[in-house]
């Protein structure tokens, strides 16, 4: 089965100030953003990569256009690594919802949490997890697919994967510009590493 390579997307102004994006349209990278997918361009360039797949969004597909353009390839947009729907909580700041009653529901039983108006944990898992059997279907054995996603959905992915029972999931952590490396086989799968910053980001 091919060798999934979760990335996050780089740095934009909300990672930086700690608010909510969510689904938000018109979130960039940034400065740093942009020198984080030109890094991580460098870093898989001797990769022999098979296809590129991205969230639709703008942060998204601009971290992933560099790798996909050293490899000679499009990125293809997947509805299904669309980041999580907050619904309500989009937009906020993450100090403002530490203090809702919800928030230790978020930490400590995400397997109980939809957010007002969005979607659950639940849901979520397993939307990422359909989609990367999708993609898993639709390869080869050896390929190694990039697919550039977002925190929670890269958390989830990888403690479906894991084994982990959803409730623990927040217990991993996936920073701006990290690979994630899963290899989904016959047998099982392996998480041959989570959150791994290439030496120059």
């Amino acid at each position: 089965m091919p060798t999934l390579l979760l990335i996050r997307h780089g740095q934009n102004d909300y990672v930086k100030t700690g608010r909510l994006a969510g689904r938000l349209k018109g979130v960039h990278l940034n400065e740093t953003g942009q020198a984080q997918a030109q890094a991580l361009a460098r870093h898989l360039a001797d990769r022999k990569i098979k296809a590129v797949y991205s969230s639709p969004l703008e942060r998204t597909m601009e971290t992933a256009a560099p790798i996909a353009a050293a490899h000679r390839l499009e990125v293809i947009p997947r509805p299904g690594l669309q980041e999580v729907d907050f619904g309500d909580w989009q937009d906020k700041s993450l100090a403002q919802l530490r203090t809702r009653k919800l928030w230790r529901t978020v930490q400590h039983a995400p397997s109980m949490m939809r957010f007002p108006n969005g979607e659950s944990f639940v849901e979520a898992q397993t939307r990422i997890i359909g989609e990367l059997e999708s993609l898993i279907r639709e390869h080869k054995k050896k390929d190694v697919l990039v697919c550039v996603g977002h925190s929670d959905m890269i958390k989830l992915a990888a403690a479906y994967y894991l084994g982990l029972p959803l409730d623990q999931f927040q217990r991993l952590t996936v920073q701006p510009a990290s690979i994630t490396t899963l290899y989904v086989g016959e047998h099982g799968s392996q998480l041959n590493n989570l959150n791994f910053l290439p030496p120059d980001i």
